[in-house]
């Protein structure tokens, strides 16, 4: 096991930053079982692509990526069994191999999966990827393994625990035979798109729209499964769209400081890169998973009731569209949808829901970006939740009003680790709980 002593902690957009005193680097579950035995206070990482301040903060931490085997699969079952620490993207590619999918998939692979389950992690038109999970070990306070079943009465709480009952050491997936998907993309106007929600859920087996701040449009990406033979004509659009990302980054450059060029850029983003239609073909992975971030930038997603999005939307809209706004919002905004499940501390705990992503390209002047106080607002007020590896400003008393389980969840959390050790000071405050660094 190698340690590393007393450094800085820098998250991959630099935004967070925290002195440690050590970081474990473990290869197997008895050299994590120990690490956890022996620390006051502990916290895990993976690729530090969270927005919220969720990872470190405290003296000892372990970096799970180096936890990282593809331990076993079941082919009689379809299940694959990992450490917490194989990156998404890793895992992906190992079951398409097997001629297997998971059959919800976000929308980046360079994260870690126990990061990816503990946060609630989702594609679209399916279910959190926590939900593939037919069983986990998990690392207690003390040290302890425990082996936990979708037969146990914790599992709900599990799943979604953002590490705060204990470290998820090794985790069974429940994957499905691999499938094609013909994915047809193209401009609609708002007007267009907003009523048709309901309608390709149930026609269609993806859609995600990528809605267009200021330009009245959304991109809208619909996809229905094929026989993989099936020819497509395929049209991946000009060869001009693979610099969008470098375009908004010069387009965006000075819009911490005038934000109103936010409304011009879009439009000329709207124009160059979003414009056009597209069609083509492939699995879930190929089609739909974005392999790199590229540049760095900072995020917040919310979540509504599927039923009560259309109004959120409108609100939201006639917001940002006031003369007197400061709440510009860069593009796109990443509409998805999830379907309702049981787990505590999920989105889509008992309906289906609506994500809405916002980002800010400029990660560096993401406090003064006032779409997240903005959209934050209007969600909550209507009864929205917050992505929890994003960023948000909500902590335990609007939480509880949100969340059906929270204080649930808060009871089980106390019991399984009345020492406090998972809570890092962000969690603490989230929780409402006192403890010391």
């Amino acid at each position: 096991m190698e340690q590393e002593k007393n450094g800085v902690w820098i998250s991959w957009n630099d935004n967070i930053k925290y002195n440690y005193k050590t970081i474990y680097k473990v290869i197997t579950e008895k050299e994590l079982q120990e690490v956890v035995k022996n620390s006051e206070k502990i916290r895990v990482f993976g690729t530090k692509q969270s927005s919220a301040n969720i990872a470190s903060g405290v003296e000892n931490l372990v970096d799970i990526t180096t936890y990282n085997k593809i331990l076993s699969f079941n082919d009689s079952k379809q299940t694959v069994t990992v450490q917490s620490g194989v990156i998404l993207g890793d895992l992906l590619e190992a079951i398409e191999e097997k001629g297997w999918c998971i059959p919800c998939l976000p929308d980046i692979n360079t994260i870690t999966i126990g990061g990816a389950i503990s946060t609630g992690t989702h594609g679209t038109n399916g279910k959190l990827l926590s939900e593939y999970i037919t069983n986990c070990s998990l690392v207690l306070a003390d040290g302890f393994l425990k082996n936990i079943t979708e037969k146990d009465e914790i599992f709900p709480a599990i799943k979604v625990s953002l590490g705060a009952l204990g470290i998820l050491s090794e985790i069974t997936f429940k994957c499905e035979p691999i499938y094609t998907l013909h994915l047809k993309e193209g401009p609609e106007k708002d007007t267009e798109w907003l009523p048709k929600i309901k309608e390709r859920l149930q026609k269609h087996n993806f859609l995600r729209i990528l809605w267009l701040p200021h330009t009245d449009k959304g991109y809208v990406i619909i996809g229905d499964k094929i026989d993989p033979n099936t020819e497509v004509t395929e049209n991946l659009g000009p060869k001009y769209l693979k610099h969008r990302r470098t375009a908004s980054k010069i387009l965006y450059k000075y819009t911490h400081i005038f934000p109103w060029l936010t409304a011009i850029a879009n439009k000329l983003l709207y124009r160059g890169f979003f414009s056009s239609k597209k069609e083509h073909k492939g699995s879930l992975y190929q089609a739909t998973v974005t392999k790199s971030r590229g540049s760095t930038l900072e995020l917040a997603e919310w979540t509504i009731g599927l039923d009560k999005f259309p109004a959120v939307f409108k609100e939201l809209k006639t917001e940002i569209n006031k003369w007197n706004n400061k709440s510009f919002i860069h593009i796109p905004m990443d509409v998805r949808f999830v379907n309702k499940d049981t787990s505590w501390l999920s989105y889509a705990y008992n309906e289906d829901t609506v994500t809405m992503g916002c980002v800010s390209r400029n990660a560096a002047t993401a406090d003064t970006y006032e779409a997240f106080e903005t959209i934050e607002s209007i969600f909550l007020k209507h009864g929205g939740k917050p992505h929890w590896a994003k960023r948000f400003a909500a902590k335990d008393n609007e939480l509880s009003k949100v969340y059906t389980k929270w204080d649930d969840f808060k009871t089980l959390r106390r019991q399984m680790d009345p020492s406090n050790k998972f809570l890092n000071p962000y969690l603490a405050k989230l929780f409402n709980e006192k403890t010391t660094n």
